[in-house]
């Protein structure tokens, strides 16, 4: 039976350096953002089918610092967060490692995974429109760049600019307008915001049924959440979903994925778990949050097909995350939050 070990962070490192060698060959270390609910279950059938035991560590923040402090002594083998942004930050820290398989390559397309092999995709998530469904007619909004157009004064509503989500669509248009034009259509959005940026992908949906904005940005997984939470449903029946730019590039994608950490003691078992993530364990992936399979092979979950079927936006995460910095500073410069 799998051992799932929830430690608290002061007790992590004693906990995994106390494991003998020989454990430590039957184990992978995982330091993890996502959340127990949502991968406990992949670790569960990682363990039943290999007989690895996954060791874990949950934390909202500091796993990336606290694996630079610990140096070479590091018990951490995997690290799993969600948008490109989080990972990249783990590179530019210095904590991961290149891993290169046949498998990984075979199942994960290059577009979301590092040229170098320093992180991979696991699942990818939609940056969509969701419309009010009394007040915007369908075809009315169908691209990020119509999200600028002065017919939506007063009628948008998104969270922080400068947050991760929004930073990496941010990234997307100056990947492919250029600075000055994505920097000018940024400032159009924000002429076009019903109030203020705040609260979270969901807050925005409450937003519109409540008939403060009339469309939103979101990631297509919080539909799923909303229509299963009773006290939510109301918001996912006010509205429908767009997914962008399907007349031409195709709709913004963000991944949840793995980094091998640079000191990884159980490197050769971590890659097992990377693997199988990648391959049978994608459909047990993808349906603990809504979210599509990375691995174009996996067919999607019967309920998310059912909200569309769309194009992906194949434009590299590594160069995403190269223009990070870019669009955070534009975020300032428009006065985005203000």
């Amino acid at each position: 039976m799998t051992i799932i070990k929830k430690l608290a962070l002061g007790l992590l490192g004693s906990a995994f350096l106390s494991v003998s060698g020989a454990q430590a060959a039957e184990e992978v270390n995982v330091y993890s953002y996502r959340q127990e609910f949502l991968v406990k279950p992949l670790f569960d059938a990682f363990t039943k089918e290999t007989g690895i035991n996954v060791n874990v560590i949950f934390a909202e923040k500091g796993l990336i610092e606290r694996i630079k402090a610990e140096g070479a002594n590091s018990p951490a083998d995997l690290i799993f967060t969600v948008d490109i942004g989080r990972l990249n930050d783990a590179v530019d820290a210095g904590v991961t490692q290149p891993v290169t398989s046949p498998a990984l390559e075979k199942n994960i397309p290059e577009h979301y995974r590092h040229p170098d092999g320093l992180w991979y995709g696991m699942t990818t998530r939609a940056r969509i429109i969701y419309a009010s469904r009394d007040r915007v007619k369908p075809g009315e909004i169908t691209s990020y760049e119509g999200l600028a157009d002065p017919k939506w004064n007063d009628r948008i509503c998104t969270r922080s600019g400068k947050h991760v989500y929004n930073v990496a669509l941010i990234a997307s248009m100056i990947a492919h307008h250029g600075k000055e034009k994505a920097e000018e259509w940024l400032t159009h959005v924000k002429d076009n915001l019903a109030r203020k940026p705040q609260g979270n992908d969901r807050a925005q949906v409450k937003a519109i049924k409540e008939g403060e904005c009339d469309i939103a940005v979101g990631n297509h997984y919080y539909y799923g959440k909303m229509l299963h939470d009773p006290k939510q449903k109301a918001w996912a029946d006010s509205v429908y979903l767009v997914f962008p730019n399907q007349e031409n590039r195709g709709t913004h994608v963000n991944i949840s994925g793995v980094a091998m950490a640079k000191s990884a003691p159980n490197k050769a078992n971590a890659i097992k778990l990377m693997e199988f993530l990648s391959g049978e364990g994608q459909p047990l992936y993808a349906e603990q949050n809504f979210e599509y399979p990375i691995n174009p092979t996996v067919p999607w979950l019967p309920e998310v097909k059912s909200w569309g079927e769309f194009k992906s936006d194949t434009l590299s995460l590594a160069e995403v995350a190269e223009l990070r910095k870019e669009a955070i500073k534009m975020v300032d410069r428009v006065g985005y939050n203000d």
